[in-house]
């Protein structure tokens, strides 16, 4: 199946953020799956992403937030014995890695962990008050009646 979102960049103005990243999903390329990675809802506004790691320290990895995308790389990883060595089997695939992941608009990270292999990285989406939904009282009957305005009798001056 082949889609075509050129009708929509014809007729639609303004919606590029939505566009861009589904243009772009749709172009092939070879699919990089390392490392793999889980991405998990854990609330109504909370995601998780977990990536296996295994052969990088934390320092060896970096985290950074860029507009709304999210950036993971890991650099100089290194697998097994220290010193000269030869591998008989290397199954710990501890090479650079750069993944991006889209984020939606007022996602933000929230905190980065490492534990036993995993890096952990928790996201929420939090809209600024602004943008919330708000709530108007609806005034009737007798509060109506209370808030009267005063009237101002109109003088016309002599002429």
């Amino acid at each position: 199946m082949n889609l075509n979102l050129d009708p929509f960049w014809r007729s639609s103005i303004g919606f590029d953020r939505i566009l861009d990243p589904m243009d772009e999903s749709l172009r092939y390329r070879p699919e990089n799956n390392y490392p793999p990675y889980n991405i998990a809802r854990a609330g109504e506004n909370t995601y998780r992403i977990s990536l296996a790691v295994a052969g990088f320290k934390p320092d060896q990895i970096t985290v950074t937030l860029q507009q709304n995308t999210l950036v993971v790389t890991g650099k100089e990883a290194k697998a097994g014995l220290k010193g000269n060595h030869e591998y008989l089997h290397r199954g710990i695939a501890a090479r650079e890695f750069e993944r991006r992941f889209s984020l939606a608009d007022f996602v933000e990270v929230k905190e980065a962990s490492f534990e036993n292999g995993l890096l952990q990285i928790d996201l929420a989406r939090e809209l600024p008050e602004a943008m919330k939904p708000r709530r108007t009282e609806i005034r009737s009957g007798r509060e109506l009646q209370d808030n009267t305005a005063k009237t101002i009798e109109h003088v016309r001056a002599a002429s």
